[in-house]
């Protein structure tokens, strides 16, 4: 997309042009490196009115987008300082002001938050969704954090070994992946191999699929391709999954019996590891709505998994 690289096949269109044979200094994009590659020895200003000179343009316009700029990412206070006066937020703060001082028609981040720590970035990240409202302008983000993307992306783009593998909304890429890949992923999730043993019909109710995973037998509530004996995976998210003492009663909803192997507290909630009798783990996510409880489930417990069978999803590849 930033041109330094040729595609192999296909086309790179912007607002229905085609821009695959365009160098790099012609195509109306602009880069934010993830090391934010700012210059030591200038200052805040002059660090983003660098691009701007190197256009020639006019000093008049140099000096009223420096100042938009300088506004828009709050840092009016600090045009005279240098790099190294600011701190880490403030520093990204000013390589994306530089990066849209040229007015691009898409931004291209790379990793733009992995040098913060995990709060900063956190803050940062509403920061920078706030800008791209604000501008109105197509930001394309590279990031390995998924939490990171699910939260500021209107849409993901998952990528393996440089093939797209799914295209949609952060809520359809968690909740509705397309493959094993795509939902092992993003986010943390079970994923249990195991073979369709009946379908439709022959549980009574339409778009229902049976599963057998090595003796486990899952009811999921979808729209399927697979077939009887056709080898499928079926997910189902931690959070979906919820944790008891007691046998359920209701039995239309799918269940695992097991022994509470490892407990995660981390604060907001609490992930069960529960180990099944075939050594499987499946994990389990509770919220910890109460401060105390009055016996909480601990380690060596046994305890019973149940899920919804609209809870988890069959995927064929």
């Amino acid at each position: 997309l930033a041109g330094f690289e040729e595609p192999t096949e296909g086309r790179i269109l912007l607002q229905g042009k085609d821009i695959s044979g365009v160098p790099p200094y012609k195509r109306p994009t602009n880069m934010m490196f993830q090391s934010y590659a700012l210059f030591p020895h200038m200052s805040v200003e002059k660090n983003i009115a660098f691009g701007l000179k190197q256009d020639n343009l006019a000093k008049g316009e140099i000096d009223t987008r420096v100042e938009e700029m300088l506004k828009l990412v709050k840092l009016e206070q600090f045009a005279k300082r240098k790099p190294a006066q600011l701190s880490g937020g403030q520093r990204q703060r000013v390589a994306l002001a530089r990066s849209l001082a040229k007015r691009p028609k898409v931004l291209l981040l790379d990793e733009p938050l992995g040098a913060l720590d995990k709060k900063l970035r956190e803050e940062t990240q509403f920061e920078l969704m706030d800008i791209q409202q604000t501008l109105g302008l197509t930001f394309l983000i590279v990031t390995h954090d998924q939490e990171e993307a699910m939260t500021v992306s209107d849409r993901i783009a998952v990528m393996d070994k440089g093939i797209i593998m799914q295209v949609a909304t952060p809520a359809e890429i968690y909740e509705a992946p397309n493959s094993r890949y795509v939902a092992d992923f993003i986010g943390d999730i079970n994923i249990l191999e195991g073979t369709v043993t009946q379908t439709d019909s022959a549980l009574g109710a339409p778009g229902l699929v049976r599963i057998d995973s090595d003796g486990l037998s899952v009811a999921a509530e979808q729209e399927c391709q697979a077939v009887k004996g056709d080898h499928v995976a079926y997910a189902v998210r931690p959070e979906k999954v919820r944790i008891s003492q007691e046998q359920p009663a209701d039995t239309s909803l799918n269940a695992a019996y097991g022994e509470v192997w490892d407990i995660g507290y981390l604060g907001d909630f609490s992930v069960f590891l529960v180990k099944m009798e075939d050594g499987r783990i499946v994990r389990a996510a509770q919220a910890n709505v109460s401060r105390l409880v009055d016996r909480p489930i601990t380690f060596g417990d046994m305890v019973w998994l149940t899920w919804s069978r609209d809870a988890g999803l069959v995927l064929t590849r």
